[in-house]
């Protein structure tokens, strides 16, 4: 196995029922790093909050490569607070946020609120999804409680009332959750906010993965099936791919060709006719 470049598919869409798009998203390869982030507040203030997020922590990263990431968030949180005490935005404005950080084969993700990130595994019955991270919502304490069930929780009125999130004024310090992996051939890290998730549960979200051939065309079919579905709220997803790739063939055999003319396709024609003459003369001498 390799590791290559990242590839990913990113989209964000105001939704059917609203004129302005308060979500923002980061894509940031060259860094490792990847975000999705919901803003609240009321028009303009929530766009600003989640601006604010992707700014901060953008710069963070850019700037120190080994910056934690949770860190990185914290520091979006105090910057949303001086910004509205500065007159920049507005006072209560807030955000979620859900990043990824992948370094060579190992990722870690990083949230606040209930932007989700799930993690998408293929396998013969079609795939397996995850979900990584746990929403800072007060139906995720119901069901930590055993007072609903999730299925319960999919469709409870006050699904949409989250514990914390950036911003939040009662907050000196948010609590960032973590989670780490190792990536595997083939998996995707699906980041979203959740106008996404509010439009269908995980199942449809596996269903949907489980029929796409490429990343691309899985967030264009989720977006459209998120629109289908109502499109109350605004919604952004986007999906990374995994850096960790079959070793190619080519490269196995490049290590066994001798340098010879310091081309390397010469050097594959004559070492590919010195072994075909080699072969040629134990067939003779045998028979």
């Amino acid at each position: 196995m390799i590791v290559s470049p990242m590839e990913y598919s990113a989209t964000s869409h105001p939704g059917l029922l609203r004129d302005n798009n308060e979500d923002t998203y980061l894509c940031l390869p060259e860094a490792g790093l990847w975000l999705v982030a919901d803003g609240m507040g009321g028009h303009e203030a929530g766009e600003v909050a989640s601006a604010i997020v992707r700014d901060t922590v953008s710069q963070k990263i850019k700037t120190n490569p080994n910056a934690e990431l949770a860190l990185s968030i914290q520091a979006a949180h105090r910057a949303i607070l001086n910004s509205a005490a500065n007159g920049i935005g507005a006072i209560g404005m807030g955000s979620t946020v859900v990043a990824l950080q992948s370094r060579d084969k190992s990722f870690q993700i990083a949230w606040v609120g209930d932007s989700r990130a799930y993690l998408w595994t293929p396998d013969r019955k079609g795939g397996r999804l995850e979900r990584l991270s746990t929403d800072h919502s007060y139906v995720q304490m119901l069901v930590e409680k055993g007072a609903i069930s999730p299925e319960e929780a999919d469709v409870h009125p006050e699904k949409n009332i989250i514990t914390q999130c950036l911003g939040m004024q009662e907050l000196e310090q948010v609590a960032v959750d973590l989670v780490q992996g190792q990536w595997q051939q083939n998996q995707w890290i699906l980041l979203c906010s959740d106008g996404l998730t509010d439009e269908m549960n995980d199942q449809t979200i596996a269903q949907i993965l489980s029929v796409s051939d490429n990343s691309l065309t899985a967030v264009d079919q989720l977006l459209h099936a998120a629109l289908t579905n109502g499109g109350h709220d605004n919604i952004t997803l986007q999906i990374i791919e995994s850096p960790v790739k079959p070793h190619p063939f080519w490269l196995s055999v490049k290590q066994w060709i001798p340098h010879i003319t310091g081309n390397t396709f010469f050097d594959a024609c004559l070492f590919g006719a010195t072994i075909a003459l080699l072969v040629s003369s134990i067939v003779s001498f045998l028979f």
